[in-house]
């Protein structure tokens, strides 16, 4: 039916961007491409949603640049400031993202999109949950109260995400334990990507840790999750947490390269890693000498004697 433009245009269009996303979804990846092209060029009510679809390929993909140069076209309609924020935080330029997600949400308070809004608060309390705890946990409690009354259980699962990232590298945190419900929860939902950006921060855990061999499982199971091609750049970004060589060449094309992002995903362990194990600040010690009215220690009273 599609093949043949027998439907009208309006309709048309809806069928090929939803194939498309099927496509996509089923890992037919150079089909999705076409089919979100050709309602691109078609320049129709779906046009934006489509070109947010060929940069989202493009990074899923791992080409950046392309994903980039799509992104700063495509405008509010298109949600170019949350598609930015997608591609500086695999970049480990969590600053960056969070400043994208944010100027994503203040347009969707703007044009009163609260499911919108409830994204890019899920995915800025994403990114600062591997720079600053304190800071995400406030970021984590606003995610929450923009999802009450909605049903998005993907952005549900990235706020819960968030707080496990929050909470990497504290022996304290049962983080092993709650990444297992998380990924039951996520393939039952069967939200693949949720699955996928969990292992990666169950790999950032396991780095903070320094666990040698957690990092090798964490890295087995994301090669299982991204085996399809999509996301396989993750498994770089657990290398580079890990400070580890990569096993085979990647064909990821990062925007200002390799060892610059590497360095910056080393630096967020390095810094979660110190954070842990910094010694809590000892509490003042309690003065139990008395003071006279005029705030000066009253002198003791000299030991008896005899």
């Amino acid at each position: 039916m599609v093949d043949a433009n027998l439907l009208p245009t309006s309709l048309q269009e809806m069928s090929i961007y939803y194939l498309a996303n099927a496509q996509r979804d089923l890992g037919d990846s150079a089909a999705s491409r076409r089919s979100m092209q050709r309602v691109a060029d078609g320049d129709g009510r779906l046009a934006p949603a489509a070109r947010r679809g060929l940069a989202h390929l493009a990074r899923l993909a791992g080409d950046f640049p392309t994903a980039l140069r799509t992104a700063r076209t495509l405008g509010w309609e298109g949600r170019g400031h949350r598609v930015e924020g997608d591609l500086w935080w695999v970049q480990g330029d969590m600053e960056r993202a969070a400043t994208a997600y944010e100027a994503a949400r203040a347009e969707a308070e703007e044009h009163g999109i609260a499911g919108e809004r409830a994204i890019c608060q899920a995915q800025r309390a994403f990114t600062l949950a591997f720079t600053d705890p304190d800071i995400a946990a406030e970021e984590i409690d606003l995610a929450e109260q923009l999802l009450t009354g909605l049903n998005q259980r993907a952005t549900s699962l990235t706020v819960r995400i968030a707080a496990l990232v929050r909470n990497a590298g504290r022996p304290s945190a049962q983080v092993d334990d709650r990444a297992q419900l998380l990924r039951a929860e996520a393939q039952v939902a069967g939200v693949v990507a949720a699955e996928a950006i969990l292992g990666l921060g169950v790999a950032f855990h396991c780095a903070v840790a320094n666990d040698h061999d957690q990092i090798t499982a964490s890295i087995n199971r994301l090669r299982t999750l991204t085996q399809g091609g999509a996301h396989a750049y993750y498994i770089d970004i657990a290398h580079f947490m890990a400070d580890q060589p990569l096993a085979e060449p990647s064909t990821a094309r990062w925007l200002d390269g390799a060892e610059p992002t590497r360095r910056r995903w080393r630096a967020l362990v390095t810094a979660r890693r110190n954070l842990v194990l910094q010694p809590p600040e000892a509490e003042p010690q309690e003065n139990t000498q008395p003071w006279n009215v005029v705030g000066s220690p009253v002198p003791c009273a000299p030991a008896l004697t005899g």
